[in-house]
């Protein structure tokens, strides 16, 4: 009688697909807006169906209970395209991120090595007068101390130097301004 029963299951089965099918495609398609996912929807649904089978005989509604079921699992579907959208989007700013941060340190790196060779091209005291202020962080009265000159000469060769740097680095100055006058 197994055999029988199961036949008769497989015969309901296929006659509920068949007369519910397109309908519920068209049904899912209202919430996904996309009929290839409303198929793998449905299509879904009937195999978990065809697995709890012995289930159908309990349903009083099978009507009322294929379309709800078939809206909580767009709702589901909806649910996991919006985890995977936002997943993307938050990816997609963290590659963005650290493109950005490579560049900026190319860029760092880039303007770092301009500005070493500027200063190399500054003539000798100059160039140690500069790196002691804005390297060592001596104010002008010590520097003029430790090199036993004045505090004008200290004053006259930093404004020398610094002119030198922003023609020699003109193309860099929004750095050179960001990079040395805002911390110094």
């Amino acid at each position: 009688m197994d055999k029988q029963q199961e036949t008769i299951n497989l015969t309901d089965f296929e006659t509920l697909f068949k007369r519910h099918y397109a309908e519920l495609c068209g049904f899912a398609n209202k919430y996904l807006e996309d009929l290839e996912a409303a198929e793998e929807v449905v299509q879904a649904f009937f195999v978990k169906l065809w697995e709890n089978k012995e289930k159908l005989q309990e349903i009083q509604s099978v009507r009322s209970y294929l379309f709800s079921s078939v809206k909580n699992a767009c709702y589901n579907q909806l649910k996991h395209i919006k985890i995977r959208e936002e997943y993307k989007a938050h990816n997609q700013r963290e590659m963005d991120q650290e493109k950005n941060n490579v560049e900026d340190e190319f860029a760092a790196s880039e303007l770092e090595d301009k500005i070493r060779q500027s200063i190399d091209r500054l003539p000798e005291g100059r160039r140690k007068i500069f790196i002691m202020s804005r390297f060592e962080g001596l104010k002008y009265k010590e520097i003029a101390e430790k090199l036993n000159i004045s505090i004008k000469t200290v004053e006259n060769q930093m404004g020398s130097a610094i002119k030198h740097l922003k023609t020699d680095l003109a193309d860099y100055i929004l750095f050179l301004a960001l990079a040395f006058f805002i911390s110094g």
